[in-house]
């Protein structure tokens, strides 16, 4: 494994309380009205958490087929007075439900009112002129950006998400009056990669501060384009969605090319963990979970581990390798996407030693076809033991949250991840791929040892089926002293992941741009 830097510059400057100040936060999927995954949820929570600490935040979005489809209430306002790249667009006004935030949706027709998804009809098949389409948003947003949108409104900030957003710094280093920009990287392997032929298309300026566009040290990338490139070039600062995927991404193990001119921004490049909704994930207030709990009553927690084993036909005891306190079978959940990042053709390479040590499983997914039904297959020969549910149900990922006695990720590379905060939060033990968001949101304990001191959780390090099991024996031994098992749950409880603690990091940094 290549070794990860120890020293980079992530840390997010600190100082004082941030004054208010404007916020237009970019993004190209918004919860609840458009959501293909985590980016909706960040979109929509991150400037919510920041409304409340009394920033002035705005969002703009694409006005998909589907989020237009969704709301009834749409009011038209500004002014954009040409035709952008030769499509006519519009501006649309909304606000999310229950909330104050305003919301612009770039109405263009010809490019985003379209069947299926925001990248594609299909989730494995893109739109063939997404340069296009994503193209022009960008030009929209820098047109708000900078007052030229007719709204009489500027921001002093620009936040960025991922590379359909990303031509947006690159875009305002035209203006000299402009607000700053900060481009958060959510997935690094996700460049928005495009040909020469697109990039003429755009007809963007052959030269901006100084640097010629199409050139390695801007956009050109292999002899394609990357939208990427174009914001970590020129930004004002970039970051990462955790400190740990921030060290990574400098590596070339996880760097996808870009961890060369990662490498080059120095003091610009930054690492901030995100948050989770503390709100809609709350074993004591949770209306999809069989009984309500917390972390002083958590002998509560078995009744929902009865109904997730009845949900999935799992067998409730027989031949476990326990001999404790805990008697019953530990019960393994998995709640991913089916895709290579996730790790799950490890779980599957290594599902008969897991079943050998006397642990079920139940996962919830869907992703790669051909994964989908390794697990299919795998339910079927270890009926009793191994249940799968192939697609996202919302109350069944609650239902394993909070009923599984640990949660399985043991994803390749992790940017930041959701999924193992909601497991501390409900007193399910996360077992995880030591990298990335997950690292630094999980404290390994020690192996075999009764003082777990703080730790809330296990890492494995190689991504190996040795290493995979060696966790899981660590997790048994703690699972059988009811006492220790207690210990992991409540400081796994008592740990703080939600969006304001992170939204502090955001405000510290927006400061030091602004």
């Amino acid at each position: 494994m290549t070794k990860v830097p120890t020293k980079v510059p992530t840390k997010v400057p600190t100082g004082g309380a941030a004054s208010a100040m404007n916020i237009l936060f970019a993004c190209s999927e918004l919860y609840p009205l458009i959501k293909t995954g985590g980016l909706a949820d960040v979109a929509y929570n991150l400037p919510l958490a920041l409304h409340h600490q009394g920033h002035k935040v705005r969002i703009v979005l694409p006005a998909y087929r589907a989020v237009l489809d969704g709301l009834s209430h749409l009011k038209p306002v500004g002014q954009i007075n040409t035709s952008i790249q030769g499509y006519d667009v519009s501006l649309l006004k909304t606000s999310l439900k229950n909330t104050e935030l305003q919301v612009y949706l770039v109405h263009c027709p010809a490019l985003f009112d379209r069947p299926g998804g925001p990248y594609g009809e299909f989730a494995d098949h893109s739109w063939e002129d997404n340069a296009q389409r994503f193209g022009l948003f960008c030009r929209i947003v820098t047109l708000i950006a900078t007052d030229r949108a007719g709204l009489a409104w500027q921001p002093d900030l620009v936040h960025c998400n991922d590379w359909h957003t990303a031509l947006v710094p690159m875009l305002l280093r035209v203006y000299q009056s402009r607000p700053r920009s900060l481009f958060t990287i959510h997935n690094l392997a996700y460049q928005g990669l495009f040909s020469e032929a697109d990039f003429k298309a755009l007809k963007l300026p052959e030269v901006i501060d100084g640097v010629r566009l199409w050139d390695f040290r801007a956009l050109e990338f292999y002899g394609q384009m990357s939208f990427m490139k174009a914001a970590i070039v020129f930004a004002d600062a970039v970051n990462t969605v955790s400190r740990g995927y921030a060290r990574e991404v400098l590596t070339p193990q996880f760097g996808c090319g870009l961890d060369g001119l990662l490498r080059t921004i120095g003091d610009r490049f930054h690492g901030i963990v995100n948050g989770i909704d503390t709100k809609f994930w709350d074993p004591g207030n949770d209306c999809f979970i069989e009984t309500l709990y917390g972390a002083s009553s958590l002998h509560r927690k078995i009744f929902n581990k009865l109904a997730l084993q009845s949900e999935f036909h799992i067998s409730s005891y027989g031949n476990g390798n326990s001999n404790g306190n805990n008697n019953e079978r530990p019960l393994l959940g998995v709640v991913s996407r089916l895709t290579g990042q996730k790790g799950i053709d490890l779980i599957l390479e290594t599902l008969p030693r897991i079943i050998e040590s006397g642990f079920d499983m139940v996962v919830l997914g869907s992703g790669e076809k051909s994964v989908e039904i390794e697990l299919q297959a795998a339910a079927a020969k270890y009926r009793g033991r191994v249940g799968v549910r192939i697609g996202y149900d919302e109350r069944i990922a609650h239902m394993i949250i909070a009923g599984a006695d640990a949660l399985l990720i043991p994803s390749r590379y992790e940017p930041c991840g959701l999924t193992q905060m909601y497991a501390q939060r409900y007193g399910t033990v996360p077992v995880a791929h030591g990298v990335g968001g997950l690292a630094d949101t999980i404290i390994d304990i020690p192996p075999y040892t009764e003082d777990i001191a703080d730790a809330t959780g296990l890492l494995f390090w190689d991504f190996s089926s040795s290493a995979l099991l060696e966790a899981l024996q660590r997790l048994a031994f703690v699972y059988d002293n009811l006492l220790l098992w207690r210990q992991l749950q409540r400081a796994g409880m008592r740990e703080n992941f939600s969006w304001e603690h992170s939204a502090d990091q955001y405000c510290r940094l927006y400061q030091s741009l602004c």
